[in-house]
């Protein structure tokens, strides 16, 4: 499932996929985050629905969009050159970025005791 849903967040980006799969895939998935959901009283049965639901989501999406993008969304997965892999680097890119700032910020104040109270040392 991981690989089948890498594959239509590709096609979900491409910008030569129709927008009709692309509509119906997002209020599916609409449906899913929906906090209606009326059989989840059924135990075991009502989470089922949501996952058979996105499953057939995504497959019908895929299936929906033009063999020959599909295709070449699959080689570049494959090759790790896809618009997930270089989404999913930017992002641990930018998180790293924003670690180590929020370290270096930390330690600078650990040093340098400045005279600002913070709102978790007053009281």
């Amino acid at each position: 499932m991981p690989g089948r849903g890498k594959l239509a967040y590709c096609l979900l980006r491409d910008e030569r996929v129709p927008s009709a799969p692309k509509a119906v895939l997002l209020a599916a998935l609409g449906v899913i985050v929906s906090p209606l959901d009326f059989p989840a009283w059924i135990p075991v049965l009502g989470e089922l629905d949501v996952l058979a639901l996105g499953l057939l989501a995504v497959e019908t999406f895929i299936e929906a969009c033009p063999a020959e993008i599909r295709r070449e969304h699959e080689a570049a997965l494959k090759a790790q050159r896809s618009i997930w892999d270089r989404d999913v680097r930017d992002t641990v890119a930018i998180a790293r970025h924003g670690v180590s700032r929020l370290f270096s910020r930390i330690r600078s104040r650990v040093r340098h005791r400045d005279d600002y109270e913070s709102i978790s040392e007053v009281g």
